[in-house]
């Protein structure tokens, strides 16, 4: 009799423990803590300018962030991040970055944000014909 009950409970036992797999792992549960990850990249204009990165990871979980400039120096404002709950903290970055350069880890309030979306405000320094690239990077 227990075998009987076994075998027709065990298709939806063995369904519903595929489905709880299934979703930790695409629930970001694989980062490890002080791990880094691209959240965006962007090329950048030159003059006065913002730019949006859109985060393509939202289940990501993030204690910090930073600032990576590749290829062209980037005279950098400011910049404002959008948390998964709608709140915006505007970051005062006033930073000339040289081409290839980052900035100091900036530790996220609350410790662990979702960001949604990263606005930059920036003008070039460079009048060559190289582009800037902006990176922002979470560290989980």
């Amino acid at each position: 009799m227990k075998l009987k009950i076994f075998h027709r409970m065990g298709f939806p036992v063995l369904a519903l423990s595929a489905l709880f797999l299934m979703s930790s792992q695409s629930n970001g549960c694989k980062s490890k803590p002080g791990t880094w990850e691209k959240i965006g990249t962007r090329d950048v204009k030159y003059d006065l300018d913002k730019d949006e990165i859109v985060a393509t990871r939202l289940e990501g979980i993030f204690t910090s962030i930073q600032v990576r400039v590749k290829n062209a120096p980037i005279n950098m404002q400011k910049l404002e991040l959008q948390y998964g709950n709608g709140e915006i903290q505007e970051i005062d970055l006033r930073n000339n970055f040289a081409a290839n350069s980052e900035s100091k880890v900036i530790d996220l309030p609350g410790n662990k944000r979702v960001i949604r979306r990263a606005v930059f405000w920036y003008d070039t320094k460079d009048i060559a014909e190289r582009k800037g690239v902006v990176e922002l990077w979470g560290k989980h």
